[in-house]
This record gives structure tokens, C-alpha cells and sequence, in this order.
């Protein structure tokens, strides 16, 4: 049974934080660790004490994780950044909170001692006679521990400690990777070995000057040792204790938003049935709307999980080919039980949930090849633009002139030339793009339309099939990732004030060309009628856009690959890299990284020198086998990644990317992770440093081919629109929403209410209860979906039994191992 650890934070705000800068302010980001390794950085929000950043992230750690850290920092341009606070989240407290943590916290002082890291590989044997007894501890290495040193590195030794004894191993200079092979023996007479106490092995950083610092430690109960003369094992370093003071609030709060989902996933042969009835419910529609699996499921989704459950159905009929049926079941439904066109997937319904997710899953490279130019140019002129007059302020733009600050009037008639431009080029880049539409997404629309089409045919209607596509279209997909880029992927950065309120502009005028300019003039913003005339020219070409984009054959879809989101000539991530240059004379750190352009499809990973370079160099990505971090210290530069490949001989090659910072190359070492993930071969080690001068870097040993001395990462990935397909995965997602609403379907379609039941009624229900050759038999009162329902019911009660059958299986196979956290 495998394991799946998905991590969502958000790191919303901070208040009251403490100045660090002479000008009486801060210039705070945070960074973000899992387990001391940083897996995000905000934005600096300068000149602030009360900063808003508003950045989310989903990480995908199916091995599991022990800690969370949340560190506040101020920004220097000189010298190093100031650490103002930390907050620090274990699993058990993440854990424990089936809704999620969405609260402030105060930060405290990060504390030397408590940032320890890496795990440690020991043999202890407790070795008995009738006089005195020795325990014997084989230190083999360590891997991962933190770095105390300027160069990046430690010198590490480890000390074996109980009651009053204690052996020390040899120092191991310079390295985060010590290999000792030493053992450390201490002689114990019997009395000590029947107190209770623990055996310590504490690893420590050396200095020459100054005293030792602190690396982590492992505690072993005396107790487990003489239950198990023998452990050995690799176990994880912990820190003296939580010393964590609570400043009571004087080194300021994060509001933070943080939820952990972890799932124990069953083989794929559990999942069958509840994946059959979900086929069912598309390809054999019941004739009663709320008498299949789907329609059941849509009752027992809350709203707040209403958004997971459209993605992962999603996924899940994708990876089944049957989208689209999907899609217009549910879009038929929601269409068939509205009478008012108005109120046409306005609310919140599983329909326009899976709708959004949908577009979201499929479209997304297209919305980028959209939408992005004009982004970046807006990001990049920065103009200040306004129409409202209670919000203009005069002072924000100047003129090089001898009039000095232009009028009210002046920056009005700018801001509608400049929304006009922008407007212009992003409904003529929409409506050219019918050809770059994905297939699928262009089907899933005509059937919206036929379905729409047929149930309000009424001439008043006519502009009800537009309004349904549009509505998704430009209000549920361009719109919002205009005025959020981030979190559509298309910036790296959230938008500055002056971007932000371009963009917020920019989608309402969008939304009422969606709208097809129906609704100008009757809100509150009058403001915005200066962009009328120009939504209204728009309307034409926005209906005759929609009219070609549904212009498709049906049947083009059905050659759409199984457990596949994009085709695998689509380039999922491109972009300006530094990579190194291995061959030729050794060059100095800074001048070995050579600058090209790098493009990653589901096929291969490809560098020119530019972007318009015609020779490419090419990785087939079945050749990938790790995508890792490189220590800091290897070269000297940080965010450095390295993608190990083998050739058909077996041979492994290594080629060392650096990226502009840590954002960046956690998504390329996602983006590259998740088109490899069904790769054969996958190394479970790998060396973070790099064999230089006869020797690795991190854990100095000499041979070039030796084994990695860290563990490999391959399967931990950002969560976004690219995540590859994991039917087990999904469906178990499935499952545990039904689980949780198991009672209300057993109530609701099972068990008939006995106000409903006349005295007679009653009685034969009794009498017919049991058939004589014992079957169940009642007929005459079956409530409609009750054998879907019965069905579905059992499905649940299978995956139960098998989940509990699975646990008492490892509790049974973990019942010796006392502690290798």
C-alpha cells in the first residue's frame, strides 16, 4: 500500500513586524522549508511592516515530511538579509486539524540548536556476560546534516553517550556526508542496564575556535535495547528540544492558511468497482437524473470541497478518455434544472466546478500562448492608469514638462487609450486563436452549446448558448488569469499596486465583453463607460469566435492518449537557464555557467543558445533517472540542479543547470520530475555535490561511479494544472468523500422514512422484507437510485475493509521496529 503526503499552505499576510532598516521599516519575504529544505520564497514587499503576499502553494511528498517553517526576512542590498521570525508547524499539528490551520501566529527567534537536519546511520548492539555488559555502536555515516561553516559544509563528529559514559568518532572535515565506520564501545556494568534512561548519539559540528555547534541528535530508550539487543537502521536527527519562546507577539504574525491530506493508496484492483460505477454514470446516464453514482456523489460534497472533488473527477475521466462525456452529463443536468437563462451556472454546482478545472487541465498551455505577451508587456511598461475619479491621485504620474503634474482629465484620457490598446490586443489574440484551442476543450464546448441550445430555443433566447460559453470562457478562464497572472503561472510574481489595478481593469472590461455587453450601463460603475463603445465593436467578433471554436468534429477526440493532460509535442516549460560548461579547461565557478535556452516537453529536455537558434541539443526524457538540488558549496552559486541521464550502456552523465532563484528551480525540478515520474530506473541516491579534484564534494569520497550517499526525490512535485494522471490517487480522493457521506446516502435512498408508511403499508413491508428462499424482496416500496446506491454503498465498504485489512498488515510488519523515525 503506498503512501501520498499532499501538503497546500498559503502564506496570506504578516502584522506588526519589527523594523530592521535605520528608515524605521522592514523589507520582508518569507522562505519557506519543509524539513530544512526551501521549497519556496515569496515576493519582497518593500517598505512594510504589514506586508500582503497572498501566495499559495501544493506540494506533493509521498514519502512524507516531520516539519514546516515559515521564515520572515528582511531584504538587505548590502551585506546579508536579517531574519526577523520563524514559525515552525510539525505534521502531528498540521495534522490534527481536519479543516486546516487559517489563523494568526506569532513568530519567534530562530534558535541555532533547533535548526538541525539529516539523518544518521547506526548499528547498536547491546552485548551481555554475567559481570558486565558492552554496548556496542557501529557509526557508519550520515547524510544531509546541516552546514555550520562559511564554506557551506561542516566537520562533523559523533559522540555516543549513557549514564556517565561516553566515545567520541573522528572528526570528518568539510563535508554534510561523513562516512566514519567507526565503533564506539562502552563498557556498562548490570546495575546501569536495569535503570531507566536512554542511549544518546549527539552529532556535532567542530570548531577550532570558539565552542562546537550543535548538529542533531538520536535518543534510544535503554528499555527498547534490551527488548532488541540488535537495531540498526538509519535514523533522523532531532534538535536539543523546543526551546521556542512565544515574544508574545513583539516580533509580529503570519497569517497562514495550511492543510495536509495524506492517504494510504491501495493496488488499482480495490479502485476497480467504484471506477466502473463512475463510468456508468456517463456512458449508461439512468433515466432518473439523481439515480447514479455521480449524482449521489454531488450530494455528499460539501462546498468547501466541491472545487477538489471537480478537479479530481476530472483527472479521473480524463485518464479514462470520457471527459467529455462526462461534461455534458453533468452540463445536461444542470441545463435541464434551470428555468430562468439568468441563473444559467451561476451558482457554485459540481457542473461549473468541473467546468473551471477542466479548462484549467487541458487549456492552460493555450491560455498562456494567449494571453502571455501582452502580460509581459504590461507588467514590463508599468504605465498608472485609472478611470475612476474618487481614485486618481495626481501625484502618482508626471510629466517631464514645465506644466509639471498632468490634470484629472489629462490621466483619464491616457488610462482609456492605454485600457483601449491593451483590450484590443487581447480580444484580437483570443478571437485568432481558434486553431490553438485544444481539441477537446473545443468539443466539451459544442456539446455545451447543443445542450443549451435545446433547452431555451425560445427566439428571446438567442443569445443563451453565447452567454454559456462565454461565461466559461472568458468570465471563468481569461478574465481571472488576467487579474491574478500567478496563479495561472503566467508571472512569477504577483503584480505590483499600479500593475494590479491595470489588470483588475482590464478583466472587468473583459468579463463584459463575455457578457457580450449586456449588462453595460446598469451598474455602479459608470466610470468604466469611456470602454463601452470599444466592448460593444467586440461583441460581433466574439460571437462569430464561438461559432468557429465550436466548429468541430465530434469524434476528433477519440484519439486523445490515456493517463495524458497535453500531447507530447506541447512544450510544457521553457525559459532562459545558465548550464554548465563541463568539457574544455577547468573555468572559475562564476564563468563555467554559459547561458541558453531550454525547452521541456513530455519527450525531451532541449538547449540552444537562443530561443531562435536553429542546431538543438536534445535528452530524451526516458533517459532521465534523478532530477536533484546541488549543495551551494559544490560551485559556489546557489540554485543549481542537476539532471542525471543514462545511456544505453548504462552509463551515468550529469548535466548541472543553474536557475535565477529558488522559485524557478523548484518548478523546473517539478516540471522535469513530472514528465519522468513513470520512468524506469529511477535512482534512490544521488550525490549532491560534484567530483572535483579526485573527490566528490559532499562526502569526499573518491571513486567517481560510487553510490550516492543522499536520497533522491523524484516523486516530490509542486501541485498545479500539469500534475500528472494517478487513477489510485484520484479515486481514493473519491472514495473518502463518499465515505464521509456514507450516512446521508444510506438515509436518503435506502431507508424510507416511516411518516411516508400507512399502518398497512407498514405491515407488508415487514411481510415482504424476506422472500421465502430468504431474499430480500420490496418492490413495492423501492425509493428511485436505491439499487445504484446499494451498489455503491458496498463499493465503499469494500475499499473500508480493505484499508483496515492493509493498516493491521504493516501495524503486524512494524511491530519490531522500536524507532527509525
Amino acid at each position: 500500500m503506498a503512501k501520498n503526503t499532499s501538503l497546500y499552505f498559503r502564506i496570506v499576510e504578516g502584522r506588526n513586524l519589527p523594523a530592521k532598516d535605520v528608515s524605521g521599516t522592514s523589507d520582508p519575504y518569507c522562505i519557506v522549508k519543509v524539513d530544512n529544505e526551501v521549497v519556496a520564497r515569496t515576493a519582497t514587499v518593500w517598505k512594510n511592516l504589514n506586508p500582503f503576499w497572498g501566495e499559495e502553494y501544493t506540494l506533493h511528498l509521498p514519502m512524507g515530511f516531520h516539519s514546516l517553517s515559515f521564515l520572515v526576512m528582511d531584504e538587505d542590498t548590502i551585506g546579508h538579509d536579517d531574519v526577523i521570525g520563524k514559525i515552525t508547524l510539525n505534521k502531528e499539528a498540521i495534522g490534527c486539524q481536519p479543516k486546516g490551520i487559517d489563523s494568526w501566529l506569532n513568530l519567534t527567534r530562530v534558535d541555532p540548536d533547533e535548526e538541525v537536519q539529516g539523518e544518521i546511520h547506526l548499528s547498536l548492539e547491546l552485548m551481555r556476560d554475567t559481570k558486565r555488559s558492552t554496548l556496542r555502536c557501529q557509526v557508519i555515516e550520515a547524510r544531509d546534516v546541516a552546514p555550520r561553516d562559511i564554506s557551506g559544509t561542516s566537520d562533523p563528529f559523533a559522540r555516543v553517550l549513557f549514564n556517565n559514559h561516553s566515545a567520541e568518532t573522528s572528526i570528518k572535515k568539510k563535508t554534510r556526508f561523513p562516512h566514519w565506520g567507526e565503533t564506539l564501545e562502552l563498557e556498562l556494568d548490570a546495575e546501569e542496564l536495569r535503570e531507566e534512561g536512554a542511549v544518546t548519539v549527539e552529532v556535532w559540528d567542530w570548531d577550532m575556535v570558539g565552542k562546537n555547534d550543535f548538529l542533531g541528535k538520536v535518543e534510544i530508550p535503554s528499555a527498547c535495547l534490551r527488548k532488541t539487543p540488535l537495531l540498526e537502521g538509519w535514523f533522523r536527527l532531532l534538535p536539543l528540544g523546543n526551546n521556542e519562546v512565544d515574544t508574545s507577539g513583539k516580533l509580529g504574525a503570519l497569517r497562514l492558511k495550511v492543510r495536509l491530506v495524506e492517504d494510504r493508496i491501495l493496488p488499482s484492483m480495490y479502485y476497480q468497482p467504484l471506477i466502473d460505477l463512475l463510468v456508468e454514470s456517463v456512458i449508461s446516464p439512468a433515466e432518473v437524473e439523481d439515480s447514479s453514482s455521480l449524482a449521489m456523489l454531488e450530494d455528499v460534497t460539501t462546498i468547501e470541497s466541491r472545487q477538489d472533488v471537480a478537479m479530481t473527477l476530472v483527472k479521473i475521466y480524463l485518464g479514462q478518455g470520457l471527459v467529455v462525456p462526462f461534461l455534458d452529463y453533468l452540463n445536461t443536468r444542470e441545463v435541464n434544472n434551470t428555468t430562468d437563462p439568468n441563473t444559467l451556472f451561476r451558482s457554485n454546482s459540481l457542473a461549473s466546478k468541473a467546468m473551471e478545472q477542466f479548462m484549467k487541465a487541458v487549456g492552460m498551455l493555450y491560455l498562456h500562448d494567449v494571453l502571455k505577451p501582452i502580460i509581459n508587456r504590461i507588467f514590463d511598461e508599468r504605465k498608472y492608469i485609472e478611470l475612476d475619479p474618487c481614485k486618481i491621485d495626481l501625484n502618482r504620474t508626471r510629466r517631464i514638462s514645465f506644466k509639471g503634474a498632468a490634470s484629472e482629465a489629462e490621466i483619464r484620457d491616457s488610462s482609456v487609450e492605454m485600457l483601449q490598446t491593451y483590450l484590443t490586443s487581447i480580444i484580437e489574440s483570443i478571437v485568432a486563436s481558434v486553431d490553438q484551442c485544444p481539441p477537446v476543450m473545443r468539443v466539451a464546448f459544442k456539446q455545451l452549446h447543443k445542450r443549451v441550445e435545446e433547452q431555451f430555443s425560445a427566439p428571446e433566447n438567442e443569445d443563451v448558448k453565447y452567454l454559456a460559453i462565454s461565461g466559461f470562457f472568458f468570465l471563468r478562464f481569461f478574465a481571472p488569469a488576467i487579474l491574478t497572472p500567478k496563479l495561472f503561472h503566467l508571472r512569477d510574481q504577483h503584480a505590483d499596486t499600479r500593475t494590479s489595478r491595470t489588470l483588475l481593469l482590464l478583466a472587468k472590461a473583459l468579463q463584459s465583453v463575455g457578457n457580450l455587453g449586456l449588462q453595460l450601463g446598469h451598474g455602479k460603475e459608470q466610470w468604466m463607460a469611456p470602454l463601452h463603445p470599444i466592448i460593444l465593436r467586440s461583441v460581433a467578433s466574439v460571437k462569430d469566435f464561438l461559432d468557429k471554436l465550436i466548429d468541430i468534429d465530434h469524434d476528433i477526440v477519440s484519439s486523445v492518449p490515456q493517463r495524458a493532460v497535453f500531447m507530447p509535442s506541447v512544450t510544457v516549460k521553457e525559459g532562459y537557464l545558465h548550464k554548465h560548461k563541463a568539457e574544455g579547461p577547468q573555468l572559475l565557478s562564476r564563468f563555467a555557467f554559459k547561458k541558453r535556452y531550454f525547452w521541456l516537453t513530455s519527450e525531451t529536455l532541449s538547449y540552444a543558445k537562443t530561443c531562435d537558434w536553429q542546431v538543438r541539443s536534445s535528452i530524451p526524457i526516458q533517459c532521465v533517472c534523478a532530477v536533484e538540488r546541488v549543495d551551494e558549496n559544490a560551485f559556489q552559486q546557489q540554485n543549481v540542479m542537476q539532471v542525471i541521464t543514462q545511456d544505453n550502456d548504462g552509463q551515468l552523465h550529469t548535466m548541472y543547470i543553474q536557475c535565477k532563484n529558488v522559485n524557478e528551480l523548484n518548478q523546473w525540478l517539478s516540471a522535469i520530475r513530472k514528465v519522468s515520474i513513470y520512468n524506469e530506473h529511477m535512482l534512490p541516491s544521488f550525490h549532491p555535490g560534484v567530483h572535483r579534484s579526485g573527490k566528490w564534494t559532499c562526502c569526499l569520497q573518491v571513486d567517481r561511479a560510487v553510490t550516492g550517499c543522499s536520497r533522491t526525490h523524484s516523486a516530490v512535485t509542486l501541485g498545479d494544472w500539469s500534475d500528472p494522471l494517478d487513477p489510485d490517487v484520484e479515486t481514493q480522493m473519491i472514495y473518502k468523500q463518499l465515505l464521509h457521506g456514507r450516512d446521508a446516502l444510506r438515509e436518503k435512498y435506502l431507508e424510507m422514512p416511516e411518516a411516508d408508511l400507512s399502518p398497512s403499508n407498514k405491515e407488508e413491508r415487514i411481510n415482504s422484507d424476506i422472500h421465502p428462499d430468504g431474499a430480500e424482496c420490496n418492490v413495492q416500496l423501492m425509493k428511485p437510485g436505491q439499487s445504484v446506491a446499494a451498489r455503491l454503498l458496498a463499493v465503499i465498504e469494500d475499499l473500508e475493509q480493505a484499508h483496515a485489512a492493509f493498516q493491521q498488515r504493516e501495524k503486524e510488519d512494524a511491530a519490531c521496529v522500536i524507532l527509525n523515525p
